[in-house]
């Protein structure tokens, strides 16, 4: 039987709501939808979708090491925006992270975040290899 591992990042939402920041089946990663909140659970970014987008593919990273992954095993994104025409800056900062990794992605514009300065909402999911084989 395969074991199911939890990973939390602390904050207060995830026994409310009832989830975790990742979950790990296997060789397999799923990342919850990430925002860009600091170590401090505020906002990092302000305005900027550029600035909010790094800091989510930041926490997502981080993430995926806890569960003993790391970026080059993501195999697909989906991205959440709340406004489709920052469709640029915001592919930039994910083009900057997953260039050579290019894994299968969406991006979906929504109405609104849980939050409404909150402008990107990533999820990721990963799939990890054998390193040894070089990949």
């Amino acid at each position: 039987m395969t074991k199911r591992e939890i990973f939390a990042s602390g904050t207060r939402w995830e026994p409310i709501v009832g989830y975790s920041r990742a979950v790990k089946v296997g060789d397999q990663v799923w990342i919850s939808g990430t925002t860009a909140t600091g170590a401090d659970g505020r906002l990092v970014g302000g305005d900027d979708p550029y600035a909010q987008t790094r800091q989510i593919l930041a926490n997502i990273e981080r993430a995926l090491v806890r569960a003993g992954a790391e970026l080059a095993d993501v195999v697909r994104t989906r991205i959440y925006v709340t406004d489709i025409s920052q469709w640029e800056a915001i592919a930039r900062a994910h083009g900057e992270v997953f260039g050579d990794i290019r894994p299968a992605t969406a991006m979906i514009e929504v109405r609104r975040l849980i939050e409404a300065a909150m402008l990107v909402e990533i999820e990721a999911d990963a799939v990890i290899t054998d390193r040894a084989a070089g990949r």
